[in-house]
């Protein structure tokens, strides 16, 4: 994706809202030059997600889907449910800091891939070769699908994936999933939810374990709730002012020339009227270190490839038209909630925010903080992706493989700030002054229930 004019709107607002403020040429310098040619007033509009829809009562699919989210008894083991891994406590991510979690029938084999959050994939378009991007600026090209390699098109698709993995939930076969779910306490919920005869045919009947699933995960709000501090901001809401650090992260996230985050997590209208999705669905690769805590890369001829392999098995160097240009290329993800993760990168090789941040930073101008030496001192620079694959590497800002020992586009402060900034991404936000109220709300409760032990007259807190 490249600098759109929505980008440009977002920056002379945040310079507008700074109290720092911006040079005057800042939020045009950095404005494709047909921006220019827009009425003033048009560029510092922004475009606002639409209204939450009322919280509904969950439809019979999703109330048996949601049952299922949380059943062990669907794994191989009984031990693991989609809730292991997802947990809804922590942005339906994992809840530890390994870089791939454990699973199998013994709940002891690792896997190969960082476990995504399930959040916000409602919007989320079937894959593409020739995806459009939403930016409607972008070329066409690799884009959609769930998972790290888009190979799920839907939501019910990516359910089914971990249901039969051998270093996941690791069922049997899709009949013992569907015989799990026959016998166990939920089989009048789902015959309620799909048919007296929802079980009669295993295919089916796994198809709509998948469903049930989707169901829950698209109709429950908590896998979209829009409720962190940068939607109060975008819709103008009290409570919703960004500090001045938070400001300047965010011009950091929009400028060209430092972050350019926004180039491929997209601020603004996406697909299907969605909003703010900080994704734009598309695959870049960008060369992360190799992650020697997975038990697979201890394997020198194995590499994770992401869409072309070795999961993903239609996009084949030498069988597979075009494959070789998408090896190495793994989805871009949601930026929401991600100051709630532990590890990072479709690796998990990273464990902090700020070495995400500091990684793209100086990727190229130091390498060797990131990646191991050879014998002879050099750096081995992209250890992770095969020397014929390298061409495929984003040339985007920052990781515009400038020299080794140049200055970088972000200052240590730049830094700072667009971590403060992603922080606001983070869902369950409460203003002070109304965390205040609920504060003295709950502790006049608690006076009450005391004096009512006591005899002693309450005071407002």
């Amino acid at each position: 994706m490249r600098f759109p004019i929505l980008a440009a709107s977002l920056l002379a607002a945040a310079c507008a809202a700074s109290l720092a403020g911006c040079k005057p040429s800042d939020a045009a310098s950095h404005a494709p030059a047909h921006a220019a040619v827009l009425p003033k007033a048009a560029a510092v509009q922004v475009a606002h997600p639409a209204a939450p829809a009322p919280a509904n009562p969950l439809t019979p699919a999703a109330q048996v889907g949601a049952r299922l989210f949380f059943d062990p008894s669907l794994s191989g083991s009984g031990k693991m449910s989609c809730a292991t891994c997802h947990d809804p406590n922590h942005a339906f991510a994992p809840a530890n800091d390994l870089s791939v979690q454990l699973g199998g029938s013994d709940g002891r084999q690792p896997g190969t891939r960082a476990v995504p959050t399930l959040m916000y994939k409602e919007y989320t378009n079937a894959y593409s070769d020739t995806f459009e991007n939403p930016d409607m600026i972008s070329a066409p090209g690799p884009g959609g699908g769930l998972t790290w390699d888009g190979r799920a098109n839907t939501i019910a698709e990516q359910a089914a994936i971990p249901l039969l993995a051998p270093n996941e939930m690791a069922a049997a076969s899709k009949a013992a999933v569907v015989e799990a779910v026959r016998r166990g306490p939920h089989a009048g919920a789902f015959r309620q939810a799909y048919g007296a005869q929802a079980f009669d045919d295993t295919e089916r009947a796994f198809s709509l374990v998948g469903a049930a699933l989707q169901a829950f995960q698209v109709e429950d709000r908590s896998f979209h709730p829009y409720s962190s501090k940068f939607d109060r901001y975008r819709t103008n809401k009290v409570g919703g002012a960004l500090t001045d650090a938070e400001l300047r992260g965010l011009r950091v996230f929009l400028d060209p020339n430092k972050g350019n985050c926004m180039a491929c997590h997209l601020l603004g209208g996406g697909n299907d009227g969605s909003q703010d999705m900080t994704s734009d669905y598309s695959f870049a690769a960008i060369g992360v270190p190799r992650n020697r805590e997975i038990p697979a890369n201890a394997d020198p001829k194995y590499f994770d490839l992401g869409l072309c392999g070795p999961l993903r098995t239609d996009h084949r160097p030498g069988k597979d038209k075009g494959a070789k240009e998408t090896c190495g290329m793994f989805k871009t993800p949601v930026l929401r909630n991600v100051a709630t993760r532990h590890v990072f990168m479709h690796n998990g090789v990273f464990h902090s925010l700020e070495d995400v941040v500091r990684f793209y930073n100086t990727r190229d101008t130091a390498p060797g903080n990131w990646y191991p030496r050879d014998a002879r001192g050099r750096v081995n620079k992209f250890d992770d992706l095969p020397a014929q694959y390298r061409a495929n590497l984003d040339g985007q800002m920052p990781l515009d493989q400038r020299r080794a020992g140049s200055k970088p586009p972000m200052t240590d402060a730049e830094m700072q700030d667009l971590v403060t900034f992603l922080k606001t991404l983070t869902d369950g936000f409460v203003p002070p002054a109304q965390a205040a109220r609920q504060t003295n709300t709950v502790a006049r409760a608690a006076a009450e229930f005391a004096a009512g032990h006591s005899g002693t007259p309450v005071r407002n807190p």
